[in-house]
């Protein structure tokens, strides 16, 4: 079985407050792009877990989200089997895209397809809960908005046509660090979340451009500034807005034209400020065009 790990980008990101569990209180609006990981699934005769990925630094024991996901399905489903799984990554690693929640969303649905065990959408998003809070979106996909910790999801209209290019500098951001040292106070700036809905609801891609933010980016830019430069980089080669997603260091830009897209895609790789250049297009746009910058 060969399943594709969409990975995701925050249009919009707020953060309300501190829960008294520890997590963050959030107010988000995800869209899945089109940029995957790929996990190849079959059983096994051995029983167990069986993992391997094409990147050495990604741990292949209980530590990878994959490696839970399938062991959560064998213990809620009572299989007694063995899988083998292989993960290649193309998703950056701790950048703020959910490529690991994703993954382990993609495991959910595999091995509920390939052991048949006949589990809803919604049965597979409450179990991804005990994850992440990323992972029930990631089974999801779409538009949406993510409430609570993020896991109290609803379905929006689909982001209009647009390309969007992805740079990720060769950092990486450790999202307890941001959510631990953010300090909300009358000086943050919250997005405007309620007014990027009805731009949704309207097809209008400079209602919701316009109102793109993200709190996190407070923690984020002074500790890593390249972040605020690739932003400014990509306002300048023609993006109508650049934005950092989720707890970064990726930095997304929003274009209305494919021409211009590909040019900056191209500009943004031979300039060096990136370590992964990736052009590509929203999930709702089947048959979108994608370019790898690498």
């Amino acid at each position: 079985m060969h399943l594709q790990a969409f990975a995701k980008i925050n249009l919009g990101l707020d953060v309300l407050g501190k829960r008294e569990d520890g997590y963050h209180e959030v107010r988000m609006i995800m869209q899945t792009i089109r940029m995957y990981d790929q996990l190849d699934m079959r059983k096994s005769v051995e029983p167990g877990i069986h993992l391997t990925t094409n990147k050495k630094y990604i741990p292949v024991d209980e530590n990878n989200l994959v490696w839970r996901a399938a062991k959560l399905m064998m213990d809620t489903c009572g299989i007694i089997e063995g899988v083998s799984i292989h993960l290649h990554k193309v998703i950056p690693v701790a950048a703020g895209m959910a490529g690991g929640s994703s993954d382990a969303a993609a495991t959910l649905v595999g091995m509920n397809r390939l052991f048949h065990c006949g589990l809803s959408k919604e049965k597979l998003m409450e179990l991804g809960v005990q994850i992440g809070a990323d992972v029930p979106y990631c089974v999801l996909r779409g538009t949406a908005l993510a409430e609570g910790i993020g896991e109290k999801l609803t379905v929006l209209p689909p982001m209009p046509d647009c390309w969007i290019l992805i740079g990720k500098p060769g950092i990486s951001v450790s999202t307890k660090y941001v959510y631990t040292t953010l300090d909300l106070n009358t000086d943050t700036v919250h997005p405007d979340i309620d007014g990027m809905k009805k731009a949704l609801e309207d097809g209008n891609l400079y209602g919701i451009t316009e109102r793109m933010g993200n709190v996190l980016q407070d923690v984020t830019i002074p500790a890593y500034p390249e972040v605020e430069r690739i932003k400014e980089q990509m306002k300048t080669l023609g993006a109508v807005n650049a934005m950092m997603s989720g707890s970064g260091p990726t930095v997304f830009g929003i274009f209305d034209n494919e021409e211009k897209a590909q040019e900056a895609c191209q500009k943004l790789w031979e300039s060096g400020s990136c370590q992964q250049v990736f052009l590509t297009v929203p999930f709702n746009n089947y048959g979108g065009k994608t370019i790898d910058g690498e």
